[in-house]
């Protein structure tokens, strides 16, 4: 497999660093979870069977798991031993947490110097709001996201999927592969340092150029683009669907298509820039025909004329569409005590080292004993971790 020899320590909770190594672990490596006693937090939200929870499976499927408590002495002693034969390290404890636990960067780079070490926080390691906590609504709020979210005139609207912290998430697997290149090279680990705050920003690449180069400040325009028109959701008889006529060869296609030919020498709407300054008269003249008749109607026509377009599918049906089953985007496999389980398949297909089929999470610490002794700990030592609440 593409990262199969690779040992990745996930000391991480919630949503973006458990999406980040679980990418690592679809394509090989071996990720191993490291949970405080009582597990993470996610495990215990409306539970599915005894210490599992859906958000927890979502986000953490094909992991090997230890419960250890790395506030005690002994506890970090084993998380150092670990590091010690890891390739990389991802946590995303508030900056200064993994320094007080003496499982920071330069800490752990002094028994692995090849270590990556891979921090994911709200604001980053540095700057005046690093020791502030962060969550994608804040992310979203602070990054101006949600101040181009939503319909025109309306108040702000958070992105309905959690984009900040799923961009952190994949932000962190493209700098933890690009230390792993350049370690390659030098023979040196480094530390990779990335935020749900400027994965929002990132994101952001439409609405910085907008404002950069117009000077206009971008507002909420509802499904519609900010360069091109129409570019945007319309209403058909029974419903919604989306339409990307967004350069003047498809425009002209769609014109002729709802019988709009009298447009294209209307000198509102010739060229783009002319269309996006008229956008609500165009959508205006566009709804007028769509909404005679069904979605399915302008769909065919659509496709049949090679103009891109789809309709708004709600999840269960996104998740049930031909194209989804096609690409293997929905997984099952069983887990204890919930039963047949599905999960979300791998976005990323590669063609001679795919990613590995959907395996369960790891039980709370069902992996303690067998890590351990892959770390040399003697069967005696072990059972005194246990005793004395160091593993769970």
């Amino acid at each position: 497999m593409a990262l199969e020899g690779l040992r990745v320590i996930d000391l991480t909770q919630v949503m973006a660093g458990p999406f980040c190594s679980m990418l690592l672990a679809d394509m090989g490596a071996e990720v191993i979870k490291v949970e405080p006693l009582e597990g993470e937090p996610t495990r215990h939200e409306r539970q599915l069977a005894p210490g599992v929870s859906g958000s927890f499976l979502a986000v953490n499927r094909s992991k090997r798991g230890m419960a250890v408590d790395l506030k005690a002495k002994e506890g970090a002693a084993i998380l150092r031993r670990l590091a010690a034969g890891a390739d990389v390290l991802v946590e995303n404890y508030r900056p200064g947490a993994a320094r007080r636990l003496g499982l920071d960067y330069e800490s752990l780079r002094a028994v692995n110097p090849r270590l990556i070490h891979c921090s994911i926080s709200g604001f980053g390691q540095t700057g005046p709001y690093a020791q502030r906590g962060g969550f994608d609504l804040i992310a979203q709020g602070m990054s101006g996201i949600m101040s181009a979210t939503g319909n025109e005139g309306g108040p702000p609207v958070k992105v309905g999927v959690p984009v900040t912290d799923l961009g952190a998430g994949l932000f962190a697997v493209f700098g933890i592969l690009c230390a792993l290149r350049a370690r390659r090279l030098t023979g040196r680990g480094q530390q990779v340092d990335t935020s749900l705050f400027e994965a929002g920003l990132a994101l952001s690449a439409w609405e910085a150029t907008e404002y950069w180069y117009t000077g206009d400040l971008p507002r909420p325009l509802g499904t519609a683009h900010r360069l091109n028109a129409p570019y945007q959701a319309f209403r058909a008889s029974d419903g919604h669907f989306t339409v990307g006529a967004a350069n003047n060869k498809l425009w002209a296609q769609f014109a002729a298509l709802l019988g709009l030919k009298p447009l294209l020498a209307d000198p509102r709407f010739a060229k783009p820039a002319e269309r996006l300054a008229n956008r609500a008269a165009l959508e205006k003249l566009i709804e007028e025909v769509t909404v005679t008749r069904p979605r399915a109607h302008w769909l065919a026509q659509l496709e049949a004329a090679g103009i891109p377009a789809g309709p708004i599918y709600s999840i269960p049906e996104a998740l049930a569409d031909p194209q989804a089953e096609a690409r293997g985007m929905t997984q099952q496999y069983d887990y204890p005590g919930a039963g047949r389980v599905k999960a979300l398949g791998n976005p990323v297909k590669l063609s001679r080292t795919p990613a590995r089929p959907a395996a369960p999470p790891p039980a709370l610490g069902q992996d303690n004993a067998a890590i351990l002794a892959e770390l040399g700990y003697s069967a005696q030592e072990i059972r005194q971790l246990k005793s004395s609440r160091v593993i769970a």
